[in-house]
Formats: structure tokens, C-alpha cells, sequence
């Protein structure tokens, strides 16, 4: 295993101007909404530098915002993904990042490392140990993301990557979704101008995407929340799905703010609990499948059954 010295580390920091928004030309949104928004994008930056600069014992929660942690954690694990990478290290970095968490924060882990490979142009789990069947499968979601908010211009026009053009492009349309919570500004009416200009067999996959980020971020008031319902149509168990997956992450960190608890409530009609449990327990169905694209996709369905069938659903 190689080592990487303070010369190198520095290119790899991330600056105050590579996650701009505004430069990136991303929509501004409303004034009470952007400062949600760009917050999280420092956070993601402060978790990612802090492993770059030292380790994961520097993003200590006792120092963060606990409504941000969690992005924090997802830096984390892109840069620790990249530096074990490059290091030929097997993972070892990515590993201590979960018990440094305790294991809190599987799903922002997963989803961080898919930004790494995306930088790389390699595809997920070359190299590094992935921690968790089924769950592995959101470094796609990352890679999405990644290439959404770097890509703007081919990726919101529907161009997809080579080695995204399996099985697994579904879970990176999710992520795609997640990063267009950003781009348009949390702004529903923007969300649904732009999901509308993709082909109609990839719209659901989106819309997932927005509910996990609208959940998660917390960001929208709830009549903002209310249009993002409305414009989503005939995809609403693809949102309350979406938002299920942020229930589950929040739940799991043992601090869900009340802007993420309301969100889930309206999207789902359930309480954060509740929605997380769906997401356990249609895992627990799936133990004894393989760990594909295809039952990860079994997972979601089951998920969004779940949601159908509770009052605050709608049986389809």
C-alpha cells in the first residue's frame, strides 16, 4: 500500500469556487431556500478536505451541524474512496470512515465513494471492498450526482456515460435526479421543466432522486412541497420512494431534523420511522437474492408497494 505525502494531497483539496453554484450556472431559486442549498454543498466540501488534510477523525460531530453531518460524511467518503484508490490501499480508508461513524451513515458512504469513481472514469468497487450488498449498488447513485452537477449541460439533456449505460443506469438517473434538486434550485417548477425534457422511460428514475434529496435537505417549505407533488403526476411512488430512501438515511443517524421529518410526511403521508422501516424491511425480503442491479431495482419496487398500501398512499 502506497502513501500519499502533504505535495500531493494539496491538488486534491477542493476549493471556495469548484462547487459554486452560481458559477456553474446552476438555477438560483428562491432567497429562503439558496442558503439551505449552498450550506450543504460547504459541508460536503468540509467533510471531503477534512479526510484529504488528515483523516476522518477530523470530521468529528461534536463540531458539526448535525443537520449537515451527513453531507459532511458524504465528502468524506468521496475523498477517502479517491485516496485509497490511489494508494492501491483495498479500501482501507473508506472502512475507517464507517467505524469512525459507527456505521451511521452506510448510505451516505456508498453514495460519496460513487463520486470518486466518477472523477476517475473507473467503474464502482474496483479496488475497494464494498461494505454492504444491495447498498453498494448507491455508489451509482454518487456517480450521478457527480456527473450532474459537473456536467450540467450533457447530463440535463440526457447524455449518459459509457460505463453507466447498464443495467445500473437506473440507479445513476436516481442520483441525476438528486443533483437536479440543486441545479434547478429546489425550484418544483424548474424540477418538472427539466425532468420533462427526458425521455419519458427515465422520468421515474428522477423523481426518486428529487423526493431523496427534498427529504434529506429538508430545504423546501411545505407549499413548495406541496408543488413538487402536484408536478410530479403518475410518478408520485418514485418521490415517496425517494423519500423513503432519505427517511431510512436520517433514522439511521439518530438526528432528523424537523424540516427533513415534515418533508417525509408530505411526501409519504408517513412518519420518518415508518418510511424507513419499509425500506428494512423490503432488504429483509431480499437476503437471499443476488446482489444485482436487478434486485436492488426489486428493492425500490417493494419500497414504493409499501408506500401504496399505507393510508397515506395510493394503491395502484
Amino acid at each position: 500500500m502506497r502513501t500519499i505525502g502533504s505535495w500531493m494531497r494539496r491538488p486534491l483539496l477542493l476549493g471556495p469556487g469548484d462547487l459554486d453554484m452560481a458559477k456553474r450556472g446552476f438555477h438560483q431559486g428562491a432567497a429562503d431556500v439558496r442558503p439551505k442549498l449552498e450550506a450543504v454543498v460547504r459541508a460536503f466540501a468540509t467533510g471531503y478536505n477534512a479526510v484529504v488534510q488528515g483523516g476522518p477523525e477530523r470530521l468529528s460531530p461534536a463540531d458539526a451541524d448535525p443537520v449537515l453531518y451527513g453531507f459532511a460524511v458524504e465528502g468524506a467518503a468521496m475523498s477517502s474512496a479517491l485516496l485509497d484508490l490511489l494508494t492501491l490501499s483495498g479500501g482501507r480508508r473508506v472502512a475507517r470512515l464507517h467505524r469512525c461513524t459507527d456505521d451511521r451513515y452506510t448510505h451516505l458512504i456508498h453514495v460519496g465513494v460513487g463520486w470518486a469513481y466518477a472523477r476517475l472514469r473507473l467503474t464502482p468497487w474496483t479496488g475497494v471492498r464494498a461494505h454492504t450488498r444491495i447498498l453498494r449498488w448507491l455508489a451509482w447513485d454518487g456517480w450521478g450526482f457527480h456527473e450532474a452537477f459537473f456536467r450540467p449541460g450533457a447530463v440535463f439533456h440526457g447524455a449518459v456515460e459509457r460505463a453507466a449505460r447498464t443495467a445500473a443506469r437506473p440507479i445513476r438517473d436516481q442520483g441525476v435526479g438528486r443533483a437536479l434538486w440543486f441545479y434547478a434550485g429546489a425550484d418544483p417548477a424548474r424540477v418538472s421543466e427539466v425532468i420533462d425534457g427526458f425521455a419519458s422511460s427515465r422520468r421515474a428514475d428522477l423523481w426518486a432522486g428529487i423526493g431523496l434529496a427534498a427529504c434529506y435537505t429538508g430545504a423546501q417549505s411545505p407549499a413548495g412541497l406541496e408543488r413538487l407533488v402536484q408536478a410530479c403526476g403518475h410518478h408520485r411512488p418514485h418521490l415517496a420512494q425517494g423519500a423513503a430512501f432519505a427517511a431510512k438515511a436520517r433514522h439511521l443517524s439518530g438526528h432528523v431534523p424537523q424540516s427533513c421529518a415534515d418533508a417525509v410526511t408530505h411526501l409519504t403521508g408517513a412518519t420518518v420511522a415508518q418510511a424507513a422501516a419499509w425500506t428494512d424491511d423490503a432488504l429483509a425480503k431480499l437476503a437471499d437474492k443476488p446482489d444485482t442491479p436487478a434486485t436492488y431495482e426489486r428493492w425500490r419496487e417493494q419500497i414504493r408497494r409499501s408506500w401504496s398500501l399505507h393510508p397515506g398512499g395510493v394503491a395502484r
